[in-house]
């Protein structure tokens, strides 16, 4: 295991100089980007019922690092070239924070570091644990399987390129169905997001 600490201090603001909000369980510090560690959060296009639970998800994250010094203790590395990190807003934990709002479910499949606090946001039916809902890893699998089936190849990830560069949207994007595929402008699709990212493509930023 090895350890990182980044101290970012900033004035209060939406996001400060350098840090976004990929989603709701990612986010970017100076070019570097974080998963947090022990929580998946929804998608940002996942809706739970009526509600944009994913939207939420995002926008409680970026409130939680508004305004505050952030550092994040890394622990690893995933198979995205992402860093697993620990990271804190303030004194606040920031995957912590965020399934005691029941905005973001524990990946017991990693850790079990916020197990006991998924118990309480549940007893207390806060957030995703106020209806029956589709998990996020479960929310990826169905829309990747449905994707997959009408993308060339069966690579269903679509590499868009724009003002804001060059970016991927997974079929879990809000995005995704009004994004097309220019070929001639060098577009393309992947098979999946580590191969994106290696060649040099990244994910949208929402906050």
């Amino acid at each position: 295991m090895f350890r990182l600490i980044l101290i970012l201090v900033f004035l209060a603001a939406p996001a400060m100089a350098g840090t976004r909000i990929i989603d709701g369980d990612t986010i970017e510090l100076d070019g570097v980007t974080y998963r947090l560690n022990g929580i998946d959060a929804p998608e940002q296009g996942q809706r739970c019922g009526n509600w944009r639970c994913g939207v939420a998800a995002t926008e409680k994250l970026a409130a939680l690092v508004a305004g505050k010094a952030v550092r994040c203790d890394a622990s690893g590395t995933d198979g995205y070239g992402r860093t697993i990190a620990t990271c804190f807003a303030g004194n606040v934990d920031l995957g912590k924070a965020m399934i005691e709002a029941g905005v973001a479910w524990a990946f017991h499949r990693y850790s079990d570091v916020y197990a006991q606090d998924e118990q309480t946001a549940k007893a207390r039916g806060l957030g995703i644990w106020s209806g029956t809902y589709t998990a996020p890893w479960d929310f990826r699998a169905e829309m990747w399987t449905d994707a997959a089936q009408k993308a060339p190849e069966g690579c269903p990830i679509k590499g868009n390129i724009s003002d804001n560069g060059h970016i991927y949207h997974a079929p879990w994007s809000p995005w995704y169905s009004r994004t097309r595929i220019n070929t001639a402008r060098g577009e393309r699709w992947f098979c999946s997001e580590a191969e994106a990212i290696e060649e040099g493509w990244r994910a949208p930023h929402w906050k």
